[in-house]
C-alpha cells in the first residue's frame, strides 16, 4: 500500500447508459424480452400492474434500465402514444 497521500487520485465511474426517454426505454426492454424468448407484451403489462420487476429480464441490464422511470410514466407514454396514432 502507498503511504504517499500527498496526490490526487482520480475517480472515474462506468459510464451509465445513455438516458433515453420513456419510449425509447419501453422498445430497449421489449426487444430485450423478445430476444430472451418471452412474450414482451404480456411481461411489460406485468410489470406495470405488479411493479414485480421479475416480469423485466436482466438481459442486456433491461431491469435496472426500465426501473429508472415510475410505472405511472411508463403507462402515461404508452397512452399518449397510442391515442396520437388514433
Amino acid at each position: 500500500m502507498n503511504d504517499n497521500m500527498d496526490f490526487t487520485m482520480k475517480f472515474e465511474t462506468k459510464k451509465e447508459e445513455e438516458v433515453m426517454d420513456e419510449k425509447s426505454v419501453i422498445m430497449y426492454v421489449f426487444d430485450a424480452l423478445k430476444e430472451k424468448g418471452y412474450n414482451p407484451v404480456n411481461q411489460l403489462v406485468g410489470y406495470i400492474l405488479s411493479g414485480d420487476p421479475t416480469y423485466i429480464t436482466s438481459h442486456k441490464n433491461a431491469r435496472t434500465v426500465i426501473r429508472k422511470y415510475e410505472r405511472d410514466e411508463l403507462l402515461e407514454t404508452i397512452i399518449k402514444d397510442y391515442l396520437k396514432e388514433k
